[in-house]
């Protein structure tokens, strides 16, 4: 199974920033330690033309010479710098290759990436570029040079609501965007997707792995995607700073399988991203996300296996 990593691209930030930048290597120790049959490969660095397939050459322009405006900036979260164009651009390229490597192997990673926040024309909340709609957009134009329609399904764990991916793909019918996620919890002003599960705070393992099935049963219902990309949040986590909700490493996992029995039974590829994840034990965000990845490789070998 490939994972595509774009750690080393790090942003300089401000001492007590409360984003966890350490999280991303030391997810890859983890792996290289436990699951060292995950390749690993460094991220390609998304240009110019294919971030314009879901934003405009205004918001790509500004964010890489600088000149986007200090109020822009704060909504984001981070301070302006040739590092963080180049990581944003970098953990793009990640979902864009975890996408190919899907096609070829059934199932493949970014080992950062979920930016969600990201609209057409501004970032948000720790999101610059949006991966996961850029590299819809991208493999659409690939399939549809062989005449091949591509319909994609966003499905979007993370505990914050999928804004700026459901904004891009507001009126686009060949894309699916589910997000599942706290109704009280940032960003305070949601936007529509195609699916929204609200979540209250507090909300354990039994309540939400209900509400997955009952999203994952509407979307079977409405939609048949020839590839999904799955934003594996670790934030709903009990222990997240930011989250909100009480799930347990189990809960997680169950999750994770979830999503992942879904695709397999149909056989669709998925390319997954790990979003947010902030417990205040960097450690345990990590540990959520090991998990993903072993959930992800026991169905990636499923999938090796009905290709002999």
């Amino acid at each position: 199974m490939r994972a595509f990593y774009s750690g080393q691209f790090v942003l300089p930030l401000p001492p007590g920033h409360r984003f966890p930048m350490s999280r991303y290597a030391l997810l890859r120790d983890r792996l290289e330690e436990h699951l060292p049959a995950v390749e690993m490969d460094q991220a390609p660095r998304a240009s110019d033309g294919e971030l314009a397939l879901a934003h405009t050459p205004q918001w790509i322009a500004a964010i890489s010479d600088g000149s986007v405006s200090p109020q822009a900036m704060r909504e984001i979260g981070f301070p302006w710098s040739e590092a963080m164009v180049e990581r944003s651009r970098r953990s793009t390229g990640a979902t864009i290759a975890a996408c190919r490597a899907a096609f070829a192997g059934g199932i493949a990673a970014n080992m950062a990436g979920g930016t969600h926040h990201a609209y057409a024309d501004k970032g948000g909340g720790f999101c610059v570029f949006n991966d996961a709609a850029v590299a819809a957009r991208l493999m659409q134009a690939e399939h549809g040079r062989s005449g091949r329609l591509l319909k994609v399904a966003v499905i979007d764990l993370d505990v914050h609501q999928g804004n700026g991916t459901a904004s891009i793909f507001r009126n686009d019918p060949s894309v699916f965007t589910l997000s599942m996620h706290g109704q009280k919890n940032f960003p305070f002003r949601k936007e529509a997707s195609d699916l929204d599960v609200e979540l209250p705070d507090g909300c354990g393992d039994a309540d939400y792995l209900t509400a997955l099935e009952h999203a994952l049963d509407e979307l079977d219902r409405r939609f048949s995607p020839g590839l999904v990309i799955y934003l594996a949040g670790a934030d709903p986590f009990e222990r997240d700073r930011l989250g909100r909700l009480k799930l347990s490493f189990d809960g997680l996992e169950a999750r994770d399988r979830r999503v992942f029995d879904w695709t397999w039974q149909r056989r669709i590829p998925v390319a997954f991203a790990m979003a947010g994840g902030y417990a205040s034990d960097i450690a345990e965000t990590v540990q959520v996300q090991l998990g993903t990845f072993r959930v992800a490789f026991d169905y990636w070998r499923r999938w090796q296996n009905a290709a002999r």
